[in-house]
Formats: C-alpha cells, sequence, structure tokens
C-alpha cells in the first residue's frame, strides 16, 4: 500500500506512526464519522484523526453511518464515493437535504466528473484517497471554522452533554456526574470506553470494537485489559445505594461482548 496512507496499524501507540504527533486536543474533540468499505483504509483514518485530536466512528455503508447519525451527535462527515448499496453520492443528496452537516468526499478515481458531481450534490470539499494525513486534517479543521462560523457557532453548540439513568456525562469536559450532581472520577481510559459505549447505547460492542473505539489507547493484553477496564467503569456506575435492585448499566453478553443497557439521550 502507498506509503501515503494514514500511518500505523490502529492497535499500535501513537509513538509507532511514521507521522509526527499532533497536539493532544489539536481536533478539540470535534466527532468525525468516517464512511468507507475498505476496513484497513477506514481504520487508518480512525487511527489518524484521533492521534489529531478528533472523536473518531467509522461506518462501512450508509446503513451504518445512519445508525450512528442517530445514536451520536457528529461535527462532519467523511463520505467516500464507491460504497456497497447506496453510493456516497446518494449519501451525500440526502445528508444534504437534512441540513448544514459539513461533508468531505472521498474518491480513489480523482475524476474531475466526480468531484463536479460530489459539489453539485452538496458536498463541502473532496480529496482522492489516499490521503495524506496532514493536508486531511487541515482540511477539515478548516472546514470546521467555516461552519462554525456560518452556524454562529451552533456547531459548537450542539448536543454535548449525554443524559442516562439519571447521570450526565459532559463529553467537552470530559466529566461524569451522579444524579445528585456530584462528579465521578475517571481515567482516560474509563471516559473513552464510556463515551464509546453512551455513543452506541442498548448494542451489543465486542472487545475488538471497544479496543478499536477507545480512542487508539494502547491497551496491553487485548481483550482481557479491556475487560478489566469496563469492570472498573461498571463499578463506578453501579456504586450508587440501592444500585444492586438494578440491572448494571454495561451488561456483559456472553460469547459476544457489552452492551449499555440504558438509553441516551443528548443535550447541549
Amino acid at each position: 500500500m502507498s506509503d501515503r496512507i494514514l500511518g500505523g496499524a490502529e492497535d499500535e501507540p501513537p509513538h509507532s506512526s511514521p507521522f509526527p504527533a499532533e497536539p493532544p486536543l489539536s481536533g478539540e474533540g470535534r466527532h468525525v464519522l468516517v464512511v468507507e468499505d475498505d476496513e484497513e483504509m477506514r481504520k487508518l483514518l480512525l487511527s489518524h484523526l484521533r492521534r489529531s485530536g478528533f472523536r473518531a466512528s467509522g461506518a462501512c455503508d450508509g446503513l451504518e453511518m445512519e445508525r450512528l447519525l442517530v445514536s451520536a451527535p457528529v461535527d462532519l462527515v467523511l463520505l467516500d464515493v464507491m460504497l456497497p448499496g447506496r453510493s456516497g453520492f446518494e449519501l451525500c443528496r440526502g445528508l444534504r437535504a437534512q441540513g448544514d452537516m459539513p461533508i468531505i468526499m472521498l474518491t480513489a478515481l480523482g475524476e474531475t466528473s466526480d468531484r463536479v458531481t460530489g459539489l453539485e450534490l452538496g458536498a463541502d470539499d473532496f480529496i482522492v484517497k489516499p490521503p495524506e494525513p496532514r493536508e486531511l486534517v487541515a482540511r477539515i479543521r478548516a472546514l470546521l471554522r467555516r461552519s462554525d462560523s456560518r452556524e454562529g457557532h451552533v456547531a459548537a453548540a450542539r448536543r454535548e452533554i449525554a443524559h442516562f439513568a439519571g447521570w450526565s456525562l459532559d463529553t467537552r469536559r470530559r466529566e461524569l456526574f451522579q444524579p445528585d450532581g456530584v462528579g465521578v472520577d475517571l481515567t482516560g481510559g474509563e471516559y473513552d470506553v464510556l463515551l464509546a459505549f453512551v455513543e452506541r447505547p442498548q448494542r451489543i460492542l465486542t472487545r475488538d470494537q471497544l479496543l478499536d473505539l477507545a480512542r487508539n489507547r494502547p491497551y496491553g493484553g487485548g481483550g482481557r485489559s479491556m475487560d478489566v477496564q469496563v469492570s472498573r467503569l461498571r463499578s463506578k456506575l453501579d456504586s450508587l445505594p440501592g444500585a444492586e435492585a438494578r440491572p448494571s448499566l454495561i451488561k456483559t453478553v456472553r460469547n459476544a461482548g457489552y452492551m449499555f443497557t440504558s438509553p441516551v439521550e443528548w443535550s447541549s
């Protein structure tokens, strides 16, 4: 694969990337949804975006994209043209009909006709695959700045707080609050795992998916280390008086993974 493709396998520590590391908060926690059916390319894109400070989620087709858009707030969509089922052009048209979501389209061909079609359908920008990492991040930041300015910073004030079973998770400040308003200390890893759960409530997530979603954090020991991380998080969420009489917020699904059992609502 071309050496222009984003660096490193997704489960490697950040320092293993051949590209210079971005400042930890360079992406300011903005959520980018990558819609790409090529699994290797999708993982590489997600890995670099997370190393650049973005929250990043991946979808392999339009159906998965729509599920993720419903379950969690998204600031920008990185959308491949060639997808199974509905093409990237069809998805772009649908997204634009729903609002002003920033959209960058990816194409392997670089044909002028593709770019013209995408822009006419409402795409904000076009990038040829494989993208140069720094250019990709620079284009995403520039588009988010334009979007915020155009909307009077409405995008920055979008849904930022997840509410579940009386608890609140502030994703901008990375803070968790009990139903009585008392803050709960979380490690960086615990926060990342909880964020993965609340963005995908009432869905089974495998250990590998959690490892993939937890901001590329290098958990030694793979799945077993994730089990420990989930166990620690669950003990904090189930620590309130009377919690033993209620179902755990994180359910272990035998031979499958874990499920966050509570519905989640979002507010700004």
